[in-house]
């Protein structure tokens, strides 16, 4: 996806309910409460499912990845997820 595309004119690539593996460190932008800005929330291999979807800048899906092992929800970006399970 080039920087001129727009994910919301398709479809979300993953569901709600989704099993989902994290590929990229995920750093708090400033937007996760009670942690400092930069501290690293997800790295690549923690696990979770998608429990909301939103959008960023009109442009971009925002998956909700709830880890139940570490007890946390953090917004992800596609290019950092890898499905592992769709949900049925």
């Amino acid at each position: 996806m080039t920087t001129e595309e727009n994910e919301l004119e398709q479809r979300p690539l993953f569901e709600l309910g989704d099993k989902v593996r994290i590929c990229q460190t995920i750093r708090n932008d400033g937007t996760y409460f009670g942690e400092a800005r930069g501290t690293i929330l997800a790295i690549p291999g923690d696990e979770g499912y998608v429990v909301y979807i939103g959008t960023f800048l009109q442009r971009f899906y925002i998956y909700a990845v709830h880890s139940l092992a570490k007890g946390f929800i953090v917004g992800c970006r596609a290019k950092e997820l890898k499905l592992l399970e769709k949900n049925s």
